[in-house]
């Protein structure tokens, strides 16, 4: 059974830039907030619906959604390294449903899992642990991107596992909103840096370091309004979050990637994260909007929400 859906924004500099102190109290009593609805929902298991950012997946053999089920965590942005506490089987049996639903998904037996899924799970593991969980990979930032009709039809397809499952599962879809990450991109991309894109060598630690302290700098420099990055969009944001409290997943079918680039930015199509979670919940369901504000030191619109089938009435004490 699924006991809830909790999306939410995430960051890599959240542990590296400090935001001005009433914003990161604000975030934080949000989060504690989040928490303590996953301790009351006491999951058993936690299906990750969540972005990579070509740390674990490459353009050699690039699929539009993958299920994990054996994988790693890589360690990436402070986060902790090593094996992930995935069932195998449990994780091969949703991964054959969504399959015989006829959503065409990968599966990997040595997933390499990033700050992404790792991140929201180190969140909201407070004082409830999640970290027994499926990963299940959504391509949001590696053109062609699947589409968002493709995208609901997977969070439906492991909605109806999920809701025959013997556990109790936590969704969460990890990702956004709009937010311009200092990304490499395949087209035009250096000899070296398409060879990593598509092959996925390994960084070596100067290589990582580098890149992360970039990430850093551009957060203080957006802080300070001098980043060259796009800048965070609210208004588009909270377009995103007023339709998926109402229950509309639709919001952005007919939007083109590059339109939603120049809105969210190249982090934009993380919202395929949220969108797939909450389809999950089937047509009906309800949501509530715990917090929502633009962290300029994380170069991110950092947002989160919480929902539950509506025939489940634990959000009405929120």
């Amino acid at each position: 059974m699924i006991v809830g859906a909790v999306c939410l924004s995430h960051s890599p500099l959240k542990d590296s830039n400090a935001p001005p102190p009433d914003t990161g109290r604000r975030f934080n009593q949000a989060l504690e907030q989040m928490a303590d609805f996953v301790s009351g929902a006491e999951p058993d298991l936690t299906i990750v619906f969540y972005p990579d950012h070509l740390n674990g997946f490459f353009y050699q053999m690039l699929p539009p959604f993958c299920v994990g089920i054996e994988g790693t965590s890589v360690g990436d942005y402070g986060t902790a390294s090593g094996k992930l506490d995935i069932p195998e089987d449990r994780a091969t049996d949703l991964a054959r449903s969504v399959l015989l639903s006829g959503v065409d998904t990968a599966l990997s037996h040595d997933m390499q899992v990033d700050h992404g899924a790792i991140q929201p799970l180190e969140w909201l593991s407070t004082t409830f642990p999640l970290f027994r969980m499926i990963p299940i990979f959504v391509n949001c930032a590696a053109p062609p991107l699947p589409t968002f009709q493709r995208v609901r039809a997977l969070g439906q397809a492991v909605g109806d596992w999920a809701r025959q499952a013997p556990e109790r599962i936590l969704i969460i879809g990890s990702g956004g909103l709009s937010h311009d990450p200092p990304m490499p991109s395949l087209a035009g991309a250096a000899p070296q840096v398409r060879e990593r894109l598509v092959k996925g060598t390994p960084l070596p630690h100067g290589q990582r370091f580098a890149r992360q302290s970039k990430a850093q700098l551009e957060g203080q420099a957006m802080e300070a309004g001098k980043s060259r990055l796009r800048a965070i969009n609210p208004e588009w944001d909270q377009t995103l979050l007023d339709a998926f409290v109402a229950g509309d997943l639709t919001v952005l079918d007919g939007t083109s990637d590059d339109s939603i680039r120049e809105a969210g930015g190249r982090g934009g199509g993380e919202a395929r994260a949220w969108i797939a979670a909450l389809s999950t919940l089937g047509e009906n369901y309800s949501a509530t909007q715990i917090y929502y504000e633009p962290v300029q030191s994380w170069i991110t619109g950092m947002g989160m929400l919480l929902a539950t089938a509506n025939e489940d009435q634990s959000l009405t004490d929120i």
